[in-house]
């Protein structure tokens, strides 16, 4: 079967309706040991619906959902999408303040929720959410415990049974109205809720299928946070664009993944640098063997370094896509091609898609020649509706020819290509020059003993600020802070390199992969602090010791 044309008028409720009628026994999810079809998705979404309007949810309700990557997921997706109301995805391994802030901040009315997972209670927890936040009028529970509930608490399965069959006011939104209220991962901030609308998740989603040309027969594996704008688009929508197969896991961790990919016969694999990273290893040390199915894997997060890409191609024998994702962008806002020079695939971000258009501009707005290194605009499709009640931080990244302000550093190659340099924010300011973490992480990142290596900036009285290098060295791998100076003093000028170098076992992670900055300038400043009280104990007891 061909792909279908995406339509201007088209919803996330609409595509799955025309996708269920044209092959209803087509396998779209697996869970576990579990599938769901095409068909039973569009049933069950119509039940959901009829159930959730029941109780009066309406357009322009907001419906979180805190939840594990699970079938259940979806179908609130569209079951909203068939109301005209908007879903709030939160990370499920929220603390409860988190998720008490950004549930009080969406104005969330109803919540669906686990009730147990990952080893927390959410019962328990939002019982006392609902008496905070009065707002929060219906909880929605996902599990098989027969427990008791008072009137505003549901058993997931009681309101299918419920809404089978039962008719109700079907009101969806506009393709161009907000439907998804999407939280930052905040590596470098506190976290603002991205309004994203229909149209933007889709294009996103079609556009991102056409770089891989996913087809029907295709089933895709590493998605695992359906909370994150590129799981939400490419992943589950872009899935569904295409007829395709989606494996939806829990986690993602590495042997639990490449198992699931060689039982389903994943064909194509998403992932973060991390994840890859975890696999490779699985792989390269004989405890996995690489999926026999895979024709791409596409990379996204964040940069994925020439060493890792070159390991991950040599072990999985396809190849590695990357692209340049952002929340407020919807997720994709450049990609790689199959086909593409090897040299693009590894040193560039690809090239941007579809209808996206990507300039580079100095401080002041001004667009800069290609090749010249400045800060990323996107405009497009894809382009966020806006900060949900922040207009002054939407108006400071929207310019006023409509294209966002990404904060990333990079340019563009005369071939249309976008490198990535790094973030503006991430910049750090050593002795009166500027210091850009991605250039020095991928000269790291390079040594043969290195796995990964994350740059970042640490107050310095004489400084402003030194540089220091975070480094997970490679299984059994063998190298000294003296080695690896001496590896980057071949590559980079002498105010680059690095002035701390933290050998670290892992990397801190937000609930999406990427890595946590301002935890791991934390961490470094702490071994700082311990070290220096360490050393002024051992000077005081040698001086004790000496004047005895």
């Amino acid at each position: 079967m061909v792909p279908e044309e995406r339509l201007p008028s088209d919803t996330v409720s609409s595509v799955l309706v025309r996708r269920a009628a044209a092959d209803p026994a087509a396998t779209f999810l697996y869970s576990g040991d579990s599938r769901l079809t095409y068909g039973e998705a569009e049933l069950q979404t119509e039940a959901l619906a009829a159930s959730l309007s029941n109780l009066g949810i309406e357009a322009g309700d907001r419906v979180a959902l805190v939840l594990p990557a699970w079938p259940e997921f979806a179908v609130t997706v569209f079951a909203a999408s068939r109301l005209g109301a908007s879903v709030v995805p939160l990370n499920p391994r929220l603390t409860p303040s988190d998720l008490h802030y950004q549930l009080r901040h969406s104005g969330a009315v109803c919540a669906v929720t686990a009730e147990d997972a990952y080893g927390i209670d959410y019962l328990q927890i939002f019982e006392d959410l609902l008496v905070d936040l009065p707002e929060l009028r219906h909880v929605v529970t996902v599990g098989k415990e027969d427990l008791w509930y008072d009137d505003r608490i549901f058993q997931w399965e009681d309101l299918l049974s419920a809404g089978r069959g039962r008719e109700f006011a079907a009101d969806p939104a506009s393709p161009d109205d907000p439907f998804a209220l999407l939280y930052t991962s905040a590596t470098t901030g506190k976290p603002k809720g991205v309004e994203l609308s229909q149209a933007n998740l889709l294009h996103t989603a079609a556009e991102t299928a056409e770089v891989l040309d996913l087809r029907p027969d295709d089933v895709v594996v590493g998605v695992a946070a359906l909370f994150h704008a590129f799981a939400l688009g490419p992943g589950l929508l872009g899935t569904l664009l295409r007829g395709a197969s989606l494996i939806l896991q829990d986690d993602l961790e590495a042997r639990t993944t490449l198992r699931a990919a060689r039982r389903h016969r994943a064909t194509v694999h998403y992932g973060t640098p991390s994840v890859f990273a975890a696999e490779v290893r699985e792989v390269e040390g004989g405890d996995s063997r690489a999926p026999g199915a895979l024709r791409a894997c596409l990379a996204s997060g964040s940069p994925l370094s020439d060493g890792l890409a070159r390991r991950l191609e040599a072990c999985f024998g396809v190849p590695v896509l990357p692209a340049y994702t952002l929340t407020e962008a919807a997720s994709t806002v450049a990609a790689g091609r199959i086909g593409d020079p090897g040299e693009k695939l590894r040193f560039t971000a690809g090239r941007p898609v579809g209808a996206t258009s990507v300039r580079v501009t100095d401080d002041a707005g001004v667009e800069l020649p290609s090749e010249s290194v400045g800060e990323i605009r996107v405009r497009g499709p894809g382009v966020m509706c806006g900060y949900y009640r922040q207009p002054t931080a939407t108006t400071a990244v929207i310019d006023g020819d409509g294209y966002l302000r990404t904060g990333d550093l990079g340019m563009v190659d005369d071939d249309g290509y976008v490198h990535l340099v790094g973030r503006r924010v991430d910049t750090i300011a050593r002795g009166g020059f500027d210091v850009h973490p991605r250039e020095v992480e991928d000269r790291l990142a390079a040594h043969p003993a290195v796995e990964r290596a994350v740059v970042v900036g640490v107050p310095h009285d004489a400084l402003g600020e030194s540089v220091c290098a975070c480094v997970v060295r490679v299984e059994g791998g063998v190298v000294t802070e003296e080695e690896l100076r001496e590896w980057t003093a071949l590559a980079l000028a002498e105010y680059k390199l690095p002035d701390m170098i933290s050998f670290m076992d892992d990397l801190p992670l937000t609930g999406t992969g990427k890595v946590w900055r301002i935890e791991l300038v934390r961490r470094v400043e702490e071994q700082a602090r311990q070290d220096v009280t360490t050393q002024q104990e051992a000077t005081t007891q040698q001086d004790g010791t000496t004047t005895k």
